[in-house]
Order: structure tokens, then C-alpha cells, then sequence
């Protein structure tokens, strides 16, 4: 995982809430045993619409997605998290995600930005209006900012995620930042006991 710090550029305002793992990723998709090409399938059944805000020329190479309340509810679907990132979004803000989708995406390096619902449609009507509105988010601070439009407001992150981000830390990261203490427990194991090689 790449180190996470500051994220900045433009937003895509996807102007809908209850939005579930099925409609980002649709079940279809998961019989792919590569973990890539996910992006073809974010949010699939909708593109078929050529007024879907993610096919309107204005929003192409925004990095930022902008969702209504209930981002990421349903079914435990890590590949809705790698469609996210593989189409190019580093972030997503939302007033409230589901928890699954939250925990999936803070190990996978998308960060997930809880904003109020007034600020949350706030973002969402100045990228409607501008969709050159810059946006950047700070994990180290902890602050989303959109400064033509005076915004800045303070999102929610545990210490342990922004050590994750900031360090680029996956699970096994995580892990190996310990590796001295495994090694040493793994020298002391009794003979009898089963190894991994």
C-alpha cells in the first residue's frame, strides 16, 4: 500500500444515498479470480445511462467521489473497494458509510471521509455548479477542505488508520513492522512444533 497523506483534486457528486456494495460492484463481477479490471464494472448497471454523472465529460479524472448517506452498505464486498480505486478515486465522502465497506477500504489505502450530511450536500451541489471545484483531503489533520467555496470541515479517523495511511501500511505491513519479535518467538519454538516450510 502506498503512504496516504494529502489527496487533492476534483469531485464527482454522485447525488444518491443507500448506495450498497451491489450496485458499486455488481455480483457478476466476483467470479473474476484476478484482483484487477474492476473498473469496468463500478457502478456497471448505472453507466448504461449515458447521463450518469460518471459518464459526463466534466467529471472524467476526478479523483475525489462525493455520496450521499449510506455509502457502501450490504454485503461484505472488498472487490467494491478495488473498483473505486482501479477507476481512479483516492477518496470517498459520504455522511455515513456502511462499517464493512469502511474497515475494507481503510486497508486497501481509499479513504473514507465522514462528513455531516449539511456538508455532504453542500460538496455535492458546488461540484453540480463548478466541477472544477477543487477539493483536498489531509489525513494526517483530518480535514477536508474546498477552499472557493470556504469549506473546511473535520472528518473522523482513528490513530491507528492514519498510522495505516500515512505509512502505507497494509495488514502485512502492520505485521512485518514486528518482524524483529517474530523472528526471536520463532527461534525459541520447541522442534515438535509444526513450521511453514
Amino acid at each position: 500500500m502506498e503512504p496516504v497523506r494529502i489527496i487533492t483534486g476534483r469531485g464527482v457528486p454522485l447525488d444518491r444515498s443507500d448506495v450498497d456494495t451491489d450496485q458499486i460492484i455488481p455480483s457478476d463481477w466476483l467470479k473474476r479470480v484476478e484482483r484487477t479490471g474492476f473498473e469496468a464494472g463500478l457502478f456497471s448497471e448505472w453507466r448504461d445511462d449515458r447521463d450518469f454523472v460518471l459518464n459526463r465529460e466534466e467529471y472524467q479524472g476526478a479523483n475525489i467521489l462525493v455520496a450521499g448517506t449510506n455509502f457502501g452498505t450490504g454485503s461484505s464486498r472488498e472487490h467494491a473497494v478495488w473498483a473505486i480505486q482501479q477507476y481512479g478515486f483516492d477518496a470517498v465522502v459520504s455522511p455515513r458509510f456502511g462499517d464493512i465497506f469502511r474497515n475494507n477500504a481503510t486497508k486497501n489505502g481509499l479513504v473514507p471521509v465522514q462528513v455531516s450530511p449539511e456538508v455532504g450536500r453542500t460538496l455535492i451541489e458546488a461540484l453540480e455548479a463548478d466541477p472544477t471545484l477543487e477539493l483536498t483531503v489531509d489525513v494526517e489533520r483530518r480535514v477536508l477542505e474546498a477552499p472557493a467555496i470556504g469549506l473546511v470541515a473535520e472528518f473522523p479517523l482513528d490513530d491507528a488508520i492514519v498510522h495505516r495511511f500515512v505509512n502505507g501500511l497494509d495488514d502485512i505491513g502492520l505485521t512485518l513492522q514486528h518482524e524483529a519479535e517474530i523472528t526471536a518467538y520463532e527461534s525459541r519454538r520447541p522442534a515438535w512444533m509444526p513450521t511453514s516450510a
